[in-house]
This record gives C-alpha cells, sequence and structure tokens, in this order.
C-alpha cells in the first residue's frame, strides 16, 4: 500500500481501458516486425554489451524504430547544427478557469508574455568520448496557439552536429501552479523525418525539474543508452522515496503502508476499525488521524475530464446530497418495504424529495441511475429500471433465474463442481459444531427425482454449489449484534440438467453455537406449497445476499483493486518508464490508486456505503482480509487455473483453448477464455521481441527486483508461500503479465459494469438482510402468523 501522510489500497467503478482498444496498435502490424527484428536485436545487444562501434549500433537502432513504430529516433545527421524544433502540448485544468481570481496570475501572465513558461533541456543519449554526459541544449517554450481543449508551446533548439541521438527532455514548469503536459513532438527543420515523440500525461508542479523520455523507444537496463543510465537511475530513486516524512500532494512517490485510516474513533468510538496489515487483522490496533484527501502520486490522480465525472468532491456530493434526500423523504428507513409495489414505484413513479439546490447534478452524475424531475415544489427521485426487469418483471422469483446468474450475474467465480461427498467444513469442530452438512443423499436423490444416484451424479459431474459456509460463519454472532442486519452462513447445491443449465436443489442455513444459544440450522427445498414456497424463496433472498457480499467484498474489491495495487506500486518503483514491460502494463493500471484512494475516503471506510449497504457492515473489511488470507493466491487468478480450480474446466488437448467445460453454457468461461488467449498470445509476441532468450529474462536487473518487491513488500504476508510462479524463463513473464492484465482489465469488467442491471432491482440481489428466517426458533405463535400471511415476512 502507498506510504502517505498515510496511505494504503482501496474499492472501485470504471476505469481499464477495454482489450480491443489495447491490442490492435502493438497487436497487428507491429509483431511482424518484431520477428523480423529479433535476431537482430539479439546481435544489437550483445555489440552494446562489448561497447564496440556504439555510433553505429545507435544508428541501427534509429532504423530499427522506425520500422517498428513509424517514428524514427532522431539523430543529427550533417556535419552543422541542426535546428529542432518542440511542439508542447499542455491541457488546461480546471483552476486555470479561474486563474484571473490568483494573486501570482499577473506574474504568469507576464512570463507567457515573454516566453519564459516552460523551460526545455534536450538530452543526448551518448556520451562525450571522455566518458562525461553531453552537455544538454536548452530552451524556452513560448505559447503558439491557445485552442479550446489544448494550448500549444513551442521552442527551437541549435543541436550542435556531434550531439547523437535525443534520449530525453528535462522540463521545468515556471509558473505559479502546476501544468498538466500532455505530449512533446521533436522535429527536424526542413527534415520529413516521422517526429520523435515524448508522451507526458503527467502533472508539471511549479519550479521542478521532470525528466521524459522518448516514448517510441523502450530499454531493458543492459541496453540503456550510456548517456541515460544516470537518469534512469534518478528517476528509481526519486520514486521511491526514502520511506521517511509525510507525502504531499504534488509528490510522485510510490511506498506501502498499512490500512490504519479506515476508522474515525477521535469523532465517535463506534466508528474504530481494526488495522489491516497485509490485509490481515492486526489484533493491536494502531489508527493513523483520516484526512478529508488520500495521497497518491500526482500522476496516478484523474485527468481533470475524469475528475469532472469521477472525482472525490462529486462522490461526495452523491453521497452528501442524494442519500440524505432519501433518508428524509422516508418515515423510519428501518420500516423496510411494506409491499412489492412500494419497491416498483422507486422506478415507476418516483420518491418525493426536498427541494435541493445540488440534485440538478445527480442527473449527470449518475444519468443511468438517477434522473429527477422538477415537480411545483419538490423533487421527484426516480431510479432506472434495469432491462432485465423491464423485460421480465418476474424472473428474479424464478428458480432458472436464480441459478443463471450464477454463471452469467455479477459473480459468475463463486460456483464450482463438487467433487466429493458428504459435504463437511473446514472450520474448528469445537467452536462451530458438527461439520457435516445436513444436505444429504437421500435429500439430493429425492430432488432429482431419482434420476441416478449421488455417487452416479459425482463421477459425471452433475453436482454443483455455491459454499459461503466456512467464510461466512466465523462473522454470523457478530454481525448479529448489530442493528438492523443478520447473517447466515450457506450452501447452496445444483443440479446440472441434461439441457446443460443448472437447477437449484437444496440450500442451508446455518447459525453457529454461541454461550446464549445453541447451533441452528436447517435445509430448504424447492416445494409447491404456499408456506414451503415461501421459506424456499426467504432462503435464496439470504443466498443471494451472500453473493452480493462476495461478489462486492471478494471478486470486485479485494481482488481487482486492493491485490492489483502492489503491482502498480512496485512497477514504478522498480520498473524504468522506459521499460518495455512497465509501458505494457501501464494503461491496465490507469486511475486504479485514484479509485483506490476514492474508496478509502467514502467506500470502504468506518460507516462509509459498504458498511452502510451489506450485511457484514462494519465487519465488512475484515470479511475481505479473511478471504485474503484463506482464498487468493496469485497462480489461482489466471483464468485457466481458476476455472480447473473451481472443477469448471478440465484441461484437454484437443479441446478450443485446451481446456473443456464441465458447463457448456458458461458464458464468463466461454467469452473469457476467448480474450484469454488473445491477451496471452499479444503478450507473448510482445514480450518475445525483448527477450530472445530465457537468460535475458533472468538478467533484467528491474524486472526480477519488480517481482521480488511484489511478493516481499506488496503481498508479504504470503511471500513464502510455494505456489508463486518463478520469473526464470520467457513463459514464466507470459503467464504472469497475462495474468495481472487479464485481473485488472477483463476480470474487472465482468464484476463491475453488470452490477445495476442486475443488483439496481434490489429484490433480485440484495445487498442486506435484516430478518432471520421465520423458522428459526419461533414459537407456535410466530410459525401460525407466517403460515396466515407468509408474504409479509
Amino acid at each position: 500500500m502507498l506510504k502517505q501522510a498515510v496511505l494504503q489500497p482501496s474499492l472501485s467503478f470504471p476505469r481499464h481501458p477495454s482489450l480491443l482498444g489495447a491490442l490492435p496498435g502493438a497487436g497487428a502490424s507491429s509483431v511482424v516486425a518484431f520477428s523480423q527484428q529479433r535476431q537482430w536485436r539479439c546481435q544489437r545487444r550483445q555489440n552494446n554489451r562489448n561497447n564496440n562501434n556504439k555510433v553505429r549500433c545507435a544508428a541501427a537502432a534509429n532504423e530499427s524504430a522506425s520500422s517498428l513504430s513509424g517514428q524514427p529516433t532522431f539523430m543529427a545527421k550533417s556535419r552543422r547544427p541542426e535546428t529542432v524544433k518542440a511542439a508542447v502540448t499542455v491541457l488546461p485544468t480546471v483552476r486555470g478557469a479561474f486563474a484571473h481570481l490568483e494573486p501570482t496570475q499577473g506574474v504568469d501572465d507576464f512570463k507567457d508574455l515573454l516566453g519564459l513558461t516552460l523551460h526545455l533541456e534536450l538530452v543526448s543519449a551518448d556520451l562525450e568520448q571522455t566518458g562525461l554526459e553531453k552537455k544538454t541544449v536548452e530552451a524556452f517554450a513560448h505559447v503558439a496557439k491557445k485552442g479550446i481543449g489544448s494550448i500549444t508551446y513551442e521552442a527551437s533548439f541549435s543541436v550542435p552536429s556531434n550531439f547523437g541521438e535525443i534520449g530525453a527532455v528535462v522540463v521545468r514548469n515556471e509558473h505559479h501552479n502546476e501544468l498538466f503536459l500532455n505530449d512533446i513532438v521533436l522535429t527536424i527543420d526542413g527534415d520529413d523525418s516521422a517526429p520523435l515523440l515524448f508522451d507526458c500525461k503527467s502533472w508539471l508542479h511549479s519550479k521542478f525539474n521532470r525528466v521524459f523520455f522518448i516514448s517510441n523507444k523502450s530499454y531493458l537496463p543492459s541496453d540503456t543508452p550510456a548517456g541515460l543510465v544516470r537518469l534512469r537511475q534518478r528517476e528509481l530513486e526519486i520514486l521511491r522515496g526514502d520511506g521517511t516524512g509525510e507525502r504531499k500532494k504534488y509528490e510522485r512517490i510510490y511506498d506501502y503502508d498499512v490500512y490504519n485510516d479506515l476508522g474515525n474513533p477521535d469523532s465517535n468510538p463506534e466508528l474504530a476499525r481494526p488495522v489491516l496489515e497485509d490485509l490481515v487483522v492486526v489484533s493491536d490496533p494502531k489508527s493513523e488521524q483520516r484526512n478529508l484527501t488520500v495521497y497518491v502520486p500526482r500522476d496516478e490522480s484523474f485527468s481533470e475530464v475524469k475528475q469532472v465525472t469521477f472525482g472525490a468532491k462529486t462522490l461526495r456530493s452523491v453521497i452528501h446530497g442524494l442519500l440524505p434526500s432519501v433518508a428524509t423523504a422516508l418515515v423510519d428507513s428501518r420500516m423496510g418495504f411494506p409491499y412489492f409495489t412500494a419497491i416498483d414505484a422507486l422506478f415507476n413513479e418516483g420518491l418525493p424529495v426536498p427541494l435541493q439546490d445540488s440534485t440538478h447534478s445527480f442527473r449527470t452524475i449518475v444519468p443511468r441511475l438517477v434522473k429527477t424531475i422538477t415537480a411545483g415544489a419538490q423533487n421527484v427521485l426516480q431510479f432506472e429500471l434495469p432491462e432485465m426487469i423491464d423485460r421480465d418483471k418476474f424472473s428474479w422469483f424464478r428458480d432458472e433465474e436464480f441459478s443463471r446468474q450464477t454463471l452469467a450475474g455479477f459473480n459468475p467465480f463463486s460456483i464450482q463442481l463438487v467433487t466429493e461427498f458428504p459435504l463437511v467444513s473446514k472450520l474448528d469442530p469445537s467452536i462451530y459444531g458438527p461439520p457435516e452438512s445436513l444436505i444429504t443423499a437421500e435429500l439430493i436423490e429425492r430432488e432429482i427425482k431419482g434420476v441416478m444416484t449421488v455417487d452416479e451424479a459425482l463421477h459425471q459431474k452433475k453436482l454443483f454449489i455455491l459454499d459461503y459456509h466456512d467464510l461466512l460463519l466465523p462473522f454470523v454472532h457478530k454481525v448479529r449484534e448489530l442493528e438492523d442486519t443478520t447473517l447466515y452462513a450457506s450452501r447452496t447445491l445444483f443440479f446440472l440438467t441434461p439441457e446443460s443449465t443448472l437447477r437449484p436443489i437444496a440450500i442451508e442455513l446455518t447459525r453457529p453455537a454461541s454461550p446464549k444459544q445453541p447451533q441452528w440450522r436447517q435445509v430448504f427445498e424447492p416445494c409447491w406449497n404456499a408456506t414451503g414456497a415461501w421459506l424456499w424463496r426467504l432462503a435464496k433472498a439470504h443466498v443471494a445476499a451472500h453473493d452480493s457480499v462476495y461478489h462486492q467484498l471478494v471478486s470486485h474489491w479485494l481482488r481487482t483493486h486492493c491485490c492489483v495495487e502492489p503491482y502498480i506500486i512496485a512497477a514504478n518503483r522498480q520498473l524504468s518508464q522506459m521499460h518495455p514491460i512497465y509501458r505494457l502494463m501501464h494503461p491496465y493500471f490507469r486511475y486504479t490508486m485514484e479509485i483506490n484512494a476514492l474508496a478509502r475516503s467514502s467506500l470502504i471506510n468506518a460507516n462509509g456505503i459498504i458498511e452502510g449497504t451489506f450485511s457484514p457492515r462494519k465487519y465488512s473489511l475484515e470479511l475481505s482480509s479473511a478471504a485474503y488470507d484463506k482464498l487468493w493466491r496469485f497462480d489461482m487468478e489466471a483464468l485457466p487455473a481458476d476455472l480447473i480450480r473451481r472443477g469448471m474446466a478440465v484441461e484437454d488437448p484437443e479441446a478450443e483453448h485446451g481446456l473443456r467445460l464441465t458447463i457448456d453454457d458458461y458464458p464468463y468461461a466461454q467469452d473469457g477464455l476467448l480474450i484469454w488467449s488473445a491477451i496471452e498470445q499479444w503478450v507473448a509476441d510482445y514480450v518475445g521481441h525483448y527477450y530472445p532468450s530465457p537468460a535475458d529474462v533472468a538478467a533484467d536487473s528491474e524486472l526480477q527486483s519488480w517481482w521480488t518487491e511484489v511478493r516481499t513488500k506488496g503481498h508479504a504476508v504470503k511471500q513464502h508461500e510455494p505456489w508463486w510462479p518463478t520469473l526464470n524463463t520467457l513463459a514464466d513473464l507470459v503467464r504472469i503479465l497475462t495474468t495481472i492484465i487479464w485481473v485488472a482489465s477483463c476480470h474487472h469488467a465482468a464484476v463491475n459494469f453488470g452490477q445495476y442491471h442486475f443488483g439496481g432491482y434490489f429484490p433480485n440481489r440484495p445487498s442486506n438482510t435484516r430478518a432471520n428466517m421465520p423458522v428459526e426458533d419461533a414459537n407456535e405463535d410466530d410459525l401460525a402468523a407466517f403460515r396466515a400471511k407468509p408474504e409479509a415476512a
């Protein structure tokens, strides 16, 4: 986790670039060029190592870059000085719109007028014959054009004939306020060759020097041009910091720390939360005081366009504006809905809320979720009806849809094949009671109408399970002590029909024994009488809530946000921005740290959105921590390994992608394997270009340091686990990178973008259950009332 005033990792929503956006440019044409250049690059590397004929190698590298990217590296070609022109694109900021109100603006305007805003230095990739770095070529850039979406600065340099390759540009912002530098393009006056690009996408703090390396050439550490070696090392030192001090907003330092600021005991003792160190609960909490903002390295922050639509202020405006408006419209937020038609009214008629100036922004902030209609003296807050319910209002009520969503809903990661029977818990029986499940062979065979025995069903791979028993059982009593929520541990058994669809046949709900109560557990089955049918529906509602909890706290937050952040921190600390692997992964990491920081501020914090809407309430992050401890392992985050582990696929050399699915109609796996294979092929072609032999992978000092830090610092509590992949060969590297890219992009898309579609109509996927099963510890009067009007439950 990042070290801040203190910092750490966190939760999310839309972010990663689509796979299709990531593949084409480097995939189609570049892969061919990669293979054509591989043998030549191997020879070039050897030449560089022997330090022979550096000038000739640099010129050849120019040709190679041209063939690979269409943008050759510039080298002065003649004996006389060349005129090099720079076009610098700066994006206007929100602050810039109000710059005229700031006392320093007059000075900055005068500097613009004099052309003294941006100071640029061209850095040679070569050394002098004496072994010293060449003197940089300097110039100021002046404003050339002000557009609606950008400002262009221009500069002109006189480059000596012996300057050699330009490998970097050093930029200093002379304004009093920071600027967002989009890119720098260098061209040779009178030369029609392709320009030299520096793709910056970076904030420039006032009076600080920033180094930007050429974008169309990547270098392994051993291939770094001699003139750039010191700059490469110095940049990494800056990004690592020295591990001390309080982080400032403008800094770019990446470091790790524990989750020690989720609680806020200074304002209320009830908001105290334990420290989560390496995602494992620490018994002796030492919390830090919360800040309104959470530090992230400056270049990890949202672009200003993204900030407007999904920033800290925008998110807080929804939380502190929309939710109180809803709360004031309710007589008692704990009453619940008296009828199903009252739920439907949220989508059909809307909810009257007091007229507030802030409500107009909801339409633009969350246009797919909320629409506000001015109606006289108050607003009507109306929610969009999810398409699934719009097409079939009662689809959520049916067993078929309940089963379908275990394979094609927002959490397709929990369903698994039953391989052993009877079902047995791994928890300590002296604490949690008998480990054997109450789901018996006789019950299963009765529900499947005797078409086969349990042994035959196991052999034919017909039984599947959603098993939230061992994960939830330790939290049941703690959660039940809280107000307005309840919890069970659950097992849900499915049978695979001849039509290759799942049918739910049994649900087991368990409350463990406590000093005050004995263990309670019961199995519920599909039933055709009214009382039994309602018990079955209520049991399904509890399981759906468990699935929602697992989806948000494990499949979404833990896997795609929290556990991804160490990869990002380690990459920035150990891999130079010139490194080809850094450049490969960077698009998939974009915005993750900022979203995680926002989550720590308003979503996963004490009394935040997650604690307010999910059954575990104040124990939500502890449950996520427990899942990390019990379930997370890097080697199982790869899609094929995950499917095999859950019994949803078996290895088959004859099958497409080398896997045969256990259930044919499993959209997540079917679509996922197509994308996984595409990512794997793209990664293999890309890294194969830079690492022609296994020895090159093992010899890459930055790459090895990155992978070591991921394990020993990013996931320190699991660093000694035997399942961590080694990084010695090209195949090792391809599998590691494919796994990370998969989790950060496609896995995240699967659990993120369907949330409103499946959970917007909350009876379908409730996030919280507030009432126990009516038959739990019920007396005869309670049972009689339930039998008389079961829908009231």
